[in-house]
């Protein structure tokens, strides 16, 4: 018995799939600066590793014989792939069939894209372009009835956090459900004035009288400095190389271990580090050059760049080995936390936990931010729930004090719960609070009492200062060394060397935070 008629329709099928949204439609997504799906998954992925998930999904159109006519296909796209030879999962939205929208198959080709994920053990990678299956007014009228909302993928995506690294790339105009499905991810990337994101879209909050146009409601300018998205990126595949990159420095999920380089990467030249940071205890300095000269050339992946920016969140290696890495940034509130650097902070060291990264702390942190904004922004409340994270990380820590610790954030430069690495340069000075804010209330009465409070004032404050040099905290053994700034590299290279062998595969469960 010969199956070629079947063979045939199943060729037909294929290939009316292949026309996504059709010509005209396809025509007027690059016509917007957008590549097609099947364009997109191409250049993410390894040359011809996608294997589809699903191809045949859609809705058919059939003569009076019964025979197939036409074909609109599901506008998601799902199956495996290889990114850098490293297998994942793809869920990819093709905005050329109903805009995105959900049809019969999307719901459940979303939850099927999120198991799989789940249970081969694999990165989900999410290319979002449209409300991502949340449905449209349109289908109230298709189905005869109004829907209840149910996130019957929810409860798999967060288990994925959980598990898998999750990435997730908004390349159109996402809402709703899309939208959610952006942030609900490890990493997330926005395409500069051809992607938005909304909660609901121009035409909707227009009913309430906001006029804007799309990037003015949800551009990438809002959404990277709110920390709702990590980064954005000019060009689709600057997105695409973000997103590979990220991978490159975690393992394919928790039940496994974060890759070395093939190669141990170089550091820059040291010895300038003697003279980064400056005598002025008042005076900035930049932070990012001192991060590239101390770990691998070029291996530097800063997160978030744009919000939070008193705290430097990224990933880098370290004679190969993979680090989460955070860094105090003097130029933006002296590097003071505020709400939004506890969160971020929080953040990446949550991603640290989970997919077991040794943690590299630069540490130049005055305090949490003061003033009438900081106590109404709440900036108490994320900063207790950021030193709770630290109390309750078990991955191994290595923190260089290279200028200030103070008050109650500095505490947090690493738990004190466990032994971890610690060093402090030359230029360190820390203390429950700065002299300067403390001795007018710490010697208040001597100071009132005096013929010239100025002059009293200079006089205490010469006196303390004598007494807070680093070294006369290293007589007391209140910091364990003090290094030359030249020789950091080397201790974060033995630091490296000792704690990749304690590093455990298996899931993470964190304690409340409050």
């Amino acid at each position: 018995m010969s199956w070629e008629k079947e063979l045939q329709e199943l060729a037909l099928r294929k290939e009316l799939a292949a026309r996504m949204g059709g010509e005209a439609k396809v025509r007027r997504h690059r016509e917007g600066g957008k590549l097609p799906v099947r364009e997109r998954i191409a250049r993410m992925v390894d040359p011809e590793s996608f294997r589809e998930v699903g191809a045949l999904a859609g809705s058919g159109e059939y003569d009076a014989e019964g025979r197939l006519t036409d074909l609109t296909p599901s506008n998601l796209l799902i199956g495996r792939a290889k990114v850098q030879g490293r297998p994942v999962v793809v869920a990819a939205d093709d905005f050329t069939v109903r805009g995105g929208a959900n049809d019969g198959a999307v719901g459940d080709k979303l939850v099927e894209a999120e198991r799989m994920a789940q249970d081969l053990r694999l990165p989900l990678l999410r290319m979002v372009d449209g409300t991502g299956g949340g449905g449209s007014v349109r289908n109230i009228e298709i189905k005869g009835h109004t829907l209840l909302p149910k996130l019957r993928m929810w409860p798999l995506m967060a288990q994925n956090l959980a598990t898998v690294p999750v990435v997730s790339l908004a390349l159109g105009s996402v809402a709703g459900l899309g939208a959610a499905r952006v942030a609900a991810s490890h990493y997330s990337i926005m395409v500069r004035d051809t992607s938005q994101l909304f909660i609901a879209g121009p035409p909707v909050v227009a009913r309430i009288g906001q006029n804007l146009d799309k990037n003015e409601l949800g551009g990438s300018d809002i959404h990277t400095r709110n920390g709702v998205v990590d980064d954005e990126a000019d060009t689709e595949e600057a997105a695409f190389a973000q997103a590979r990159r990220f991978l490159s420095y975690l393992p394919r999920s928790v039940h496994e271990l974060p890759p070395r380089a093939a190669e141990p990467g170089r550091a820059g030249e040291q010895e300038w580090l003697r003279g980064a940071i400056p005598s002025d205890t008042r005076a900035v300095y930049k932070m990012r050059p001192i991060i590239e000269t101390l770990v691998d050339e070029g291996s530097f992946m800063e997160i978030g760049k744009r919000w939070g920016r008193a705290v430097i969140t990224g990933l880098a290696r370290i004679d190969g080995w993979p680090v989460a890495l955070f860094a105090s940034d003097p130029y933006h509130y002296g590097g003071g936390w505020d709400g939004p650097a506890a969160e971020k902070f929080t953040r990446l060291l949550d991603l640290a936990e989970t997919f077991h990264l040794p943690v590299v702390n630069l540490v130049d942190v005055p305090g949490f931010q003061i003033g009438l904004n900081a106590e109404k922004a709440g900036a108490m409340r994320y900063g207790v729930r950021a030193l709770t994270a630290v109390a309750q990380s078990t991955v191994p820590w290595c923190s260089i004090i290279v200028r200030k610790a103070f008050g109650v954030a500095a505490g947090g430069h690493q738990s004190a719960g466990r032994f971890n690495f610690r060093y402090a340069w030359p230029s360190a000075q820390w203390g429950s609070l700065p002299v300067e804010g403390g001795l007018e209330v710490a010697y208040k009465a001597e100071i009132e009492a005096a013929e010239d409070p100025q002059a009293k004032m200079r006089e205490i404050e010469a006196r303390v200062r004598s007494l807070t040099s680093p070294f006369r905290s290293a007589e007391a053994f209140v910091v364990e060394d003090i290094i030359d700034p030249a020789a950091t590299r080397q201790a974060l290279e033995e630091f490296v060397e000792l704690a990749a062998p304690l590093r455990e595969p298996g899931p993470r469960v964190f304690g409340y935070r409050p």
